[in-house]
């Protein structure tokens, strides 16, 4: 199990009230869907790449997908963060702050009418 993520069952308790109640036929098992989840994310990794110990990646993709939708992971996000009050200092990571190489033609092409009048005014 060396190189996975998994929750612990403490990490598991404060988050699992932010699921929705499952319909029917009992999901897979949140711990190890909610870990590989992560452990997608965190690597950077493609979901077919997951290790086959979180258990289909079609499963992974599809919870994530379905979860995000329906705001279950902002709702963890923000408790999580506003539970320890305003941090003391923010990073960014500038690897993450990367724009398409078109982005700097949305102002030529009237993407942003306001803000290209607001560049030629002043």
């Amino acid at each position: 199990m060396s190189g996975q993520f998994w929750l612990s069952e403490d990490q598991l308790v404060r988050i699992e009230p932010f699921f929705p109640l499952s319909h029917g036929v009992p999901r897979v098992d949140d711990r190890k869907v909610v870990s590989s989840i992560i452990h997608v994310i965190r690597n950077g990794l493609r979901w077919r790449d997951a290790p086959d110990v979180y258990g289909p990646h079609k499963t992974l993709y599809n919870r994530f997908i379905r979860w995000s939708r329906m705001g279950v992971f902002d709702q963890i996000f923000t408790k999580l963060s506003s539970a320890g009050g305003p941090p003391d200092r923010l990073m960014i990571d500038a690897t993450h702050l990367k724009a398409h190489r078109t982005a700097s033609s949305l102002l030529k092409g009237g993407m942003f009418p306001a803000l290209l009048a607001a560049q030629r005014a002043g």
